[in-house]
């Protein structure tokens, strides 16, 4: 006892009455928007990962740089 097509129909024919096509129209645009600006984020995000080595890595210690090996008793 699933929803059919014909019941669909009912529903969105009910849907256009009480809110209107000009609305449901601005609605599914700001939507499409979303979902693309979403799918752009997702796209540049991974470009623009940096790689971090960490190898070398420095820490600064009230305002001195310090390296890792190097180890200060405070």
């Amino acid at each position: 006892m699933g929803i059919g097509i014909k019941e669909l129909i009912v529903i969105l024919v009910i849907v256009m009455l009480v809110f209107g096509t000009k609305k449901i129209k601005g609605i599914g645009s700001d939507v499409g928007g979303w979902i693309r600006d979403f799918r752009k984020a997702m796209k540049d995000g991974n470009e623009e990962t940096p790689v971090v080595d960490l190898n070398g890595a420095k820490r600064v210690l009230d305002g001195d740089a310090v390296s890792s090996g190097d180890k200060q008793n405070t």
